[in-house]
């Protein structure tokens, strides 16, 4: 086992590339030796510029086709869509939105979600909007305790314009 203060082994990343055909991994930078060169880099642009932590965050992925780059202000208070503002519950937090972002260009219905380090949901709320199949993991049982009442509460907004959502009635 280990956590955001040690990097994953060389199993780590021998059993991912055995159960995921198609992996973008978050950090991937900082693993090169155990993943190798990438043609399809993510950068998530966080819209700020020399403060203590990073203008940006790079995935590695082994996607076909050429590096893209999300812009999405997420910057302490600020965020790039303040009317739907995330409590942030963890320090590598990720936005909801980028997890959209990503959905929407590399996967397919049908599709299976893996995320070992389920961390605040964000990919698992962006998954549940896709309608993906989803399988999160996290060892840490409070950012667990967290992630579940985020999603809950996600989840229990239903719309009343969802037509198949379990409530929905036909008036």
């Amino acid at each position: 086992m280990f956590d955001d203060s040690s990097p994953p082994d060389a199993e780590y990343f021998r059993e991912l590339e055995r159960v995921a055909k198609r992996r973008i991994i978050w950090g991937g930078n900082f693993f090169l030796d155990h993943l190798g060169a990438a043609s399809c880099l993510i950068v998530w642009d966080k819209g700020r510029r020399n403060m203590a932590q990073a203008d940006c965050e790079i995935a590695w992925t082994n996607l076909p086709g050429q590096s893209r780059v999300f812009d999405f202000k997420w910057n302490g208070m600020l965020q790039g869509d303040m009317k739907h503002k995330e409590s942030r519950i963890h320090a590598t937090q990720k936005p909801v939105a980028l997890y959209r972002w990503i959905f929407q260009r590399y996967a397919k219905p049908g599709d299976k979600i893996l995320d070992t380090h389920l961390g605040s949901g964000s990919s698992r709320i962006a998954a549940w909007d896709a309608g993906l199949d989803f399988w999160g993991y996290e060892i840490d049982e409070t950012y667990f305790r967290l992630e579940e009442e985020r999603f809950e509460a996600h989840t229990s907004q239903l719309s009343l314009f969802t037509p198949d959502a379990p409530e929905a009635m036909d008036i």
